[in-house]
């Protein structure tokens, strides 16, 4: 099946903005910091993070070339997918932070030093494992799924969408902290975070539904 590239890119943006509501370290920076550095300091942590965030997005891709030929792989990565979206949208669901998060952020904080807010918001997210785990848990979703190609020309389109879409959703924050009158609070971005996590279980579910489906089908294959 050829996927338009348009619309991969379109997932991408989906997936991105969607993937940037969950409260982390960024959204809590916007918060606290936004209202006295202005709109145009948002921009730019924005702009930092969606970069960091666009180079896990495409290294969880370039981790499953070629996994996908053997039935058996392929349910094996269905299972691995199920798990971890039902983990990270229970996660979202309490608001709590990934195990080891905050240790990793403290981290790249003390190694770094960042000075500006584009590279304030680019090292936040590289000291955010979850980053990471959430773009494999989503990239081997899509490929088993045969919803993006597993070829670069699909790819490259799917996380040019997601820095779009994560743009868009820390330009909103910014926005909404400089000049919508204390309309995002961090009860706000909890809220938007535990409709994150509904939203991943309900993925999650999917998920289960299909791997449940692929193995029935491999077991009438073997019968």
């Amino acid at each position: 099946m050829t996927v338009d590239p348009l619309i991969a890119a379109v997932l991408g943006f989906v997936a991105g903005f969607v993937s940037s509501v969950p409260g982390g370290p960024v959204n809590a920076t916007l918060i606290a910091e936004g209202p006295r550095c202005g709109l145009r300091w948002c921009l730019f942590l924005g702009a930092g993070a969606v970069v960091m965030e666009a180079l896990y997005c495409a290294c969880a891709f370039a981790g499953f070339a070629g996994f996908f030929e053997s039935r058996w792989v392929h349910a094996t990565i269905e299972l691995v997918s199920f798990l971890l979206m039902l983990w990270l949208g229970v996660k979202y669901l309490r608001g709590g932070p990934l195990p080891g998060e905050q240790r990793m952020e403290n981290f790249v904080e003390v190694t770094f030093h960042p000075h500006t807010a584009f590279w304030t918001g680019f090292f936040r997210v590289l000291g955010n494992p979850g980053v990471l785990l959430l773009w494999i848990t989503v990239a081997a979703t899509l490929l088993s799924r045969e919803w993006i190609e597993n070829r670069w020309s699909s790819k490259w389109p799917f996380i040019a969408g997601v820095a779009a879409g994560g743009f868009g959703w820390f330009a909103v924050v910014g926005w909404g902290v400089t000049r919508g009158h204390g309309k995002f609070s961090n009860t706000t971005l909890r809220r938007f975070s535990q409709a994150s996590g509904v939203l991943l279980l309900v993925v999650a579910a999917v998920v289960g539904s299909r791997l449940v489906h692929l193995l029935a089908s491999g077991h009438a294959v073997k019968q």
